[in-house]
């Protein structure tokens, strides 16, 4: 659930929850008391059954109720005297109260007309109101609280005086304390519920998701974090696994690249050595006069330049391998005749092999027009790249390479194959790879850095092609790589 939506939530649930339970509280403790009185029009009660306001209603009254009641013991004939009566009514604090004497059926005084006419029918008759212990009734329909004595006028006709009260409220003090003990306890309830719901949805995710921060910290890119959740902690934890697999990529990349650029150095080192040890050999040679003869002499300043060249070839590799590094390979692309292109490549290439005792074959199969698009010098050095490492890992007395150009429709499959000594299945996916090497051993004789097949790789890959490898111990090696075929698009006239 999105934060926003979760504070919509708490809001409405603090003002809404409380009042519903609070008006349920109310509702029921307001419903029991009513219908406790139910069917009751005229209703006898003591003081043990009245709720506290009624028994406040009751007291509030009961100095009239008393004083009349004294005046009729002592002389009942003063309740004819209307003077005294509204004397009596004017005393009474509560507005709402009032005096009605009835003599006969006939209303004799009233204190409060109009409310006196109201209730007047409904007056129980002489004798059949409430007793001298028990004078109380209340008419539940009308909240009227009713005390009633009866007496006689002075010319012998009955007659009843009633205090009359309006009662407002059935609400007393106990009922108002339990109330506001009622709304508190819903208050902490509703406190409890949305404390432990913000809690386990916001407080307890963020926890997690700060151990797993200072695990990233730490340097632990293991710690997995994992949720259904929507919003913006399922937002939070999704993007900290992101960043999670992105930092222990990137480290392991890093890792990886720390590690090749110390077996770079250690390659190139190793192999930078073994020419220049040779090159101080035969220049001491020279210099000490070993060299006596102008043949000697002729074979140390070849095989010195020989292997200045082997230096060269090393360093060569190793700013190519920089640019590689770097995404900086400077490409010249050009539309290349296929036949034209890998005609003039073989007979530049045949020279060198011939010198070497390698016999070279090479086959094209596609259309004389076929053409690609391609930098010429960058292809050049794939081409190299390839037939120089089986030259290195010739065994054979008679070496042969084999160059196929091979027609795939939209395509074009340049295949390399010799018959050196192959490489094993277990080495075979690796060999594109940088600074992989099958020698262990890293005799002089087939030395190298161990990047010229992942510079070609990465040279077909920028072309837009693909390469891969086939091969069997003892019997060869065979590089295949495809380039997409030009096709000039014909107007349609």
């Amino acid at each position: 659930m999105k934060f926003r939506t979760r504070l919509r939530v708490t809001f409405i649930v603090i003002i809404v929850l409380p009042l519903i339970l609070t008006a349920v509280a109310f509702l029921g403790i307001g419903l029991y008391l009513m219908n406790a009185q139910k069917g009751f029009p005229i209703a006898r009660l003591d003081y043990t059954t009245m709720t506290e306001n009624m028994r406040e209603v009751a007291a509030a009254t009961d100095d009239v109720f008393f004083d009349l009641k004294e005046q009729i013991e002592e002389d009942s004939s003063r309740l004819a005297d209307l003077e005294y009566l509204d004397m009596v009514n004017s005393q009474i604090p509560h507005k709402t109260t009032y005096i009605i004497v009835r003599k006969d059926d006939d209303l004799y005084y009233a204190g409060n007309q109009e409310a006196a006419e109201m209730i007047f029918s409904r007056l129980p008759g002489y004798g059949e109101g409430g007793t001298a212990e028990n004078p109380d009734i209340y008419y539940d329909e009308m909240d009227k609280f009713v005390k009633q004595l009866d007496f006689m006028f002075p010319d012998g006709h009955p007659g009843s005086a009633f205090v009359v009260t309006k009662v407002n409220t059935l609400i007393s003090r106990k009922l108002l304390v339990d109330m506001f003990v009622a709304i508190f306890l819903i208050l902490i309830f509703t406190s409890i519920v949305l404390t432990r719901w913000i809690h386990r949805g916001v407080f307890n995710p963020i926890n997690e998701l700060n151990i797993a921060m200072r695990k990233i910290k730490e340097g632990n890119f293991d710690y997995v974090l994992q949720t259904d959740a929507k919003g913006e902690i399922g937002d939070l934890y999704r993007n900290y696994e992101d960043m999670r697999l992105r930092l222990k990529e990137t480290t392991e990349e890093n890792r990886e690249s720390e590690r090749q650029n110390r077996e770079l150095v250690s390659n190139i080192s190793h192999d930078l050595k073994t020419p220049i040890t040779a090159i101080k050999g035969y220049v001491e040679g020279i210099m000490d006069g070993v060299a006596v003869t102008p043949e000697k002499m002729d074979k140390y300043i070849k095989t010195i330049y020989n292997k200045a060249n082997d230096m060269e070839r090393l360093i060569n590799e190793l700013t190519y391998y920089s640019g590689i590094d770097n995404n900086r390979i400077p490409y010249n692309f050009h539309r290349i005749n296929v036949a034209d292109y890998f005609g003039d490549c073989i007979e530049e290439v045949g020279l060198d092999l011939e010198q070497k005792n390698i016999e070279l074959n090479y086959s094209n199969l596609v259309q004389p027009e076929t053409v690609i698009i391609a930098d010429p010098e960058q292809m050049k050095k794939v081409i190299n790249n390839i037939i120089s490492n089986s030259v290195k890992y010739m065994d054979k007395p008679k070496g042969a390479i084999d160059i196929r150009i091979l027609d795939e429709v939209e395509s074009i499959r340049i295949e390399i194959e010799d018959n050196g000594k192959g490489i094993a299945q277990k080495d075979l996916p690796k060999i594109f790879e940088r600074f992989y090497r099958t020698d262990a051993s890293r005799n002089s004789a087939q030395g190298g850095s161990g990047i010229g097949l992942s510079i070609v790789k990465k040279i077909i890959e920028d072309h837009g092609g693909y390469i891969w490898a086939t091969s069997k111990e003892g019997e060869g090696t065979c590089i295949h790589f495809v380039l997409r075929k030009y096709i000039e698009l014909q107007d349609d006239k």
